[in-house]
């Protein structure tokens, strides 16, 4: 069975454009998703799927030099990205992650590929409701549910954001990882605005290995530095 990890990625970010090839750390924030993704137990193959327009050839070469494989398909159209992504891996079953979240954590991709697997679910994630930090989101199908969702969602909103077909349609098991909740629900660890890249920013540079620290890690420093948290709380949402 493979699992594969797949990673949207574009250069035309709406609020902050070519924000995943911002420098953070050593490499960029797509770099750095595709590493932390690389090491996610039980994935076979990172594949990085973006889109048609030369903007994204940046990509194409970020990814490569990473050692993730590519796909190129519609920009708009990213549940027909990620399924072209699936069949040119052969994947059976689909981890999706966003290349906006440069703090993913390995670990907890991990759980979640666990859980859909023990529970012989068509899909599982860890924020249904959110119970983590935002920016540690991540979801898990097989490809066949995947088929399903290419083959019957229509709605524009659907295709664009991948997986909400999946999250609400009849007859398709789902299981839920379970994070800490409280508080945490409403921090922020994904990049869309300039505040966020600050507080991306500080975190790498406060932590000796914040390329690898799990989100515990991550944690006990902005509640040690809340002046780091304080860098893109007014961005909060949820």
């Amino acid at each position: 069975m493979i699992q594969a990890c797949i990673v949207q990625a574009r250069m035309g970010s709406t609020r902050l454009p070519g924000k995943i090839m911002m420098p953070l750390g050593d490499t960029t924030v797509l770099g750095q998703v595709l590493r932390r993704c690389a090491s996610i137990p039980g994935i076979d193959v990172v594949v990085c799927a973006t889109g048609t327009v030369a903007a994204d050839d940046r990509v194409c070469d970020e990814a490569a030099r990473h050692g993730a494989l590519v796909h190129r398909g519609s920009p708009d159209d990213v549940l027909a990205r990620y399924h072209g992504a699936a069949r040119q891996v052969g994947a059976d079953v689909v981890m999706r992650v966003t290349s906006d979240c440069p703090l993913i954590d390995p670990a907890v991709c991990g759980a979640v590929l666990a859980l859909r697997r023990e529970a012989r679910a068509d899909y599982a994630a860890n924020n249904m409701p959110p119970s983590f930090p935002h920016g540690l989101d991540c979801e898990a199908f097989t490809a066949a549910a995947l088929a399903r969702a290419m083959a019957e969602a229509r709605d524009p909103h659907d295709r664009e954001h991948v997986t909400p077909w999946l999250r609400r349609e009849v007859g398709l098991l789902r299981v839920n990882l379970d994070g800490p909740g409280g508080d945490l629900v409403h921090r922020r660890w994904t990049l869309d605005y300039p505040e966020d890249f600050d507080f991306f920013t500080a975190v790498f540079a406060a932590l000796e290995d914040a390329a690898t620290a799990g989100w515990r890690e991550v944690l006990a420093l902005v509640e040690a530095r809340p002046e780091i948290a304080a860098l893109n709380a007014v961005r909060a949402q949820r």
